[in-house]
């Protein structure tokens, strides 16, 4: 039986996006395309509130966190980490020879904004990394106020991973002077994975000028290169573009207010369904997810042996991640889920439960 997907990442792929990636192909350096490529560009600044070059990647979210090691980091990079995919940012850090330091807190809780003042006034930092969304523990940091912070410090660059948090949570680019913010598509966009993009400033192009090393498939400068003629450097997923380009007319089409008020709803109709239940949200108050939700799993069921019976009914919901695989289970609410599909799956899942 196909299950529909409350996972966080690829979430369910709705039959419009999947018709519109199997549109019939056309060359990557032709005036087609380059239609196409402008026209994603355009709307996805819509999406970011920003006026800042847009780069298409075919590579998974990661490939993109390297590039802005790989482009940024001149001096120290200062990691600032709440869960395992901050810890994998700093992992590529080091593994591309970076200088980088790490700066985490317990699990659970999110980054504040003085944690990462006190460490740039060292002045040792030249590139902050900092994850929006955090879905190994379902935190997310308040990436507004570190902005303001960050803007303090106007040699730093502000590097956000937001694969699980853009397409469903406002994201004001320019307004909080992100350098990059990057994301893939099988999460807020729901798309199948396989593609990312990413805002880059000026000022990060100019800080990549200075960097040595920076790589041939990931380097802005070469995309920036071939942005001038709405293209990307090597062979881009034409299909994930068809794909991209219906789906940001959905986003659109719906309003992007709307779109984050509905992802907030379904952020609000999880956690009453957590308390609901007598569990609790992992995640310390006021630092709750919007796109999914990380439960505590206090009446320890057999978090395995409830995805088995949803699974006979046409549903998958997510263990913990990591550390947490034993003691958490996840329910992820982005893309273009709707209200009264999760409520349908909560009501399957209470009907499970009462059965332990």
């Amino acid at each position: 039986m196909r299950k529909k997907l409350f996972i966080p990442g690829p979430v369910e792929v709705y039959e419009g996006v999947l018709k519109a990636m199997g549109t019939p192909m056309i060359g990557h350096r032709t005036k087609e395309y380059a239609d196409l490529h402008g026209a994603l560009k355009n709307k996805l600044q819509q999406l970011l509130y920003t006026k800042n070059k847009i780069y298409l990647c075919t590579s998974s979210g990661t490939g993109l966190m390297e590039a802005c090691v790989r482009n940024c980091v001149n001096k120290k990079a200062a990691h600032f980490i709440c869960g395992e995919f901050g810890e994998r940012w700093f992992g590529i850090s080091v593994t591309n020879g970076k200088e980088a330091d790490q700066f985490k807190v317990d699990l659970g809780h999110a980054i504040k904004p003085e944690m990462v003042d006190k460490e740039l006034a060292t002045g040792k930092y030249d590139t902050v990394f900092i994850t929006h969304n955090e879905t190994s523990v379902g935190v997310m940091n308040p990436l507004q106020e570190i902005a303001e912070v960050v803007k303090k410090y106007p040699d730093v660059l502000l590097l956000v991973d937001a694969v699980s948090s853009m397409a469903g949570v406002k994201i004001e680019v320019d307004k909080w002077d992100i350098d990059v913010c990057l994301a893939s598509t099988q999460k807020g966009f729901a798309l199948p994975p396989g593609f990312a993009i990413c805002s880059v400033s000026a000022r990060t192009l100019e800080r990549a000028k200075q960097v040595k090393n920076r790589g041939y498939y990931f380097d802005f400068l070469e995309f920036d290169n071939f942005d001038a003629k709405n293209q990307t450097p090597t062979t881009p997923s034409v299909s994930h573009l068809f794909a991209l380009n219906y789906q940001l007319d959905q986003i659109l089409k719906e309003g992007l207010e709307n779109r984050f008020n509905r992802h907030k709803e379904l952020a609000m109709i999880c956690r009453d369904w957590v308390k609901a239940q007598d569990f609790k949200l992992f995640p310390e108050p006021g630092y709750e997810s919007i796109t999914m939700t990380t439960i505590d799993n206090t009446k320890k069921i057999n978090v395995n042996k409830l995805n088995e019976e949803l699974g006979k009914v046409g549903y998958m919901i997510s263990a913990g991640y990591g550390k947490l695989k034993e003691t958490t289970f996840r329910i992820a609410h982005m893309g273009d889920t709707t209200a009264q599909e999760l409520k349908e799956l909560l009501s399957t899942m209470d009907r499970i439960i009462r059965t332990y």
